[in-house]
């Protein structure tokens, strides 16, 4: 064989056993770490839920590196680095013996999801670690370029206070990049597995994500300022009349404004849901609707609490999730 033939060759795929194999492990990923998504994968056909689950493998393994207490920030921007490039590498047709780099490829593949996608995704873990950008900005080291010029409090709640949490947004602009970047793109990723039928459907499941990782952040508002981590934006505390400080030991009435705000916020992106509904195929629709009801029922309950994160973390419980698959699954078999 030549030269030319051998790079004409197309590179060689997992074995069919190999690749159930591989599946079956970002299955299991996802029954194990994934407490909402999961309950959506249900209602969907067999092959529609694995090639979200090796998306959703492969977005744990990310956040997994960002959130780890034990590497130092060089070591994480390593292993993400070494991570997208090993990504590159096996969808070009490298082989390898990682599970969920094997079915990513194959679902990337299959349903033509964009590389840059998968990119963009990596680069909202890596957000975490340095902090979010505006544009100009150098997420390596959280420098924002705003003009905080005739907002004083803002510039100073962005240099940090000793011993409170880091802000890691300084405008609502700045949330929405990191909100894109971790689930408006995993959004974008969905819908194509999902099947749709007009690109009119990208901006709504772009506004979808962002809705979804408001509820999100407020869920875990106290959880994340116990990591060291803000993510509402400078601009909106000092709306507010708070610091940083305040989520240290927080006080749910002082802050109830703030997330009364954010939830608001949060439930206008909702209003993109029922749009994206129609463009999505048949037998994928009770998928989306449930992973909105969850979501959706989440911020509720939040509100029916007055927001109080000086308490237990708000969930839905395994039965409450269960209903909802379960009137989705009642959709798809009709």
């Amino acid at each position: 064989m030549n030269a030319l033939q051998q790079s004409a060759t197309p590179p060689a795929r997992p074995a069919p056993l190999q690749l159930r194999t591989a599946y079956a492990v970002c299955r299991h990923i996802t029954r194990s770490a994934a407490k909402n998504f999961y309950y959506a994968f249900l209602v969907l056909p067999r092959r529609k839920r694995s090639a979200l689950s090796a998306v959703y493998a492969f977005m744990r393994r990310a956040d997994d590196i960002s959130d780890d207490p034990a590497l130092k920030v060089e070591e994480k921007a390593g292993r993400l680095e070494a991570l997208l490039d090993a990504m590159h590498a096996v969808i070009g047709g490298q082989q390898t013996d990682d599970p969920v780099l094997m079915a990513l490829a194959d679902t990337q593949r299959r349903y033509q999801l964009p590389v840059a996608l998968l990119d963009k995704l990596v680069a909202g873990t890596a957000m975490d670690v340095f902090g979010v950008p505006n544009t100009g900005g150098d997420p390596r080291t959280g420098v924002f370029s705003s003009d905080f010029g005739e907002h004083p409090e803002v510039r100073r709640m962005m240099v940090g206070e000793p011993g409170a949490p880091r802000l890691m947004c300084a405008s609502f602009s700045e949330l929405y990049t990191y909100c894109y970047h971790v689930a408006s793109v995993v959004g974008l990723a969905c819908i194509r597995i999902f099947g749709y039928r007009d690109r009119a459907a990208e901006p709504l499941a772009e506004k979808t994500g962002v809705a979804f990782q408001l509820t999100n952040i407020l869920r875990d508002v106290r959880e994340d300022a116990a990591m060291g981590r803000i993510y509402l934006p400078a601009e909106d505390l000092a709306r507010f009349g708070l610091t940083p400080a305040d989520f240290v030991a927080p006080d749910a009435a002082k802050l109830r404004p703030l997330l009364e705000f954010e939830a608001q916020r949060a439930r206008e992106f909702y209003l993109a849901a029922p749009k994206l509904l129609p463009y999505i195929q048949p037998e994928s629709k009770p998928a989306l609707w449930v992973l909105v009801e969850i979501y959706r029922r989440l911020l509720e309950k939040m509100a029916q609490r007055n927001f109080d994160v000086s308490g237990e973390k708000v969930r839905l419980s395994t039965l409450e999730k269960l209903q909802v698959a379960a009137r989705g699954a009642w959709w798809r078999l009709r």
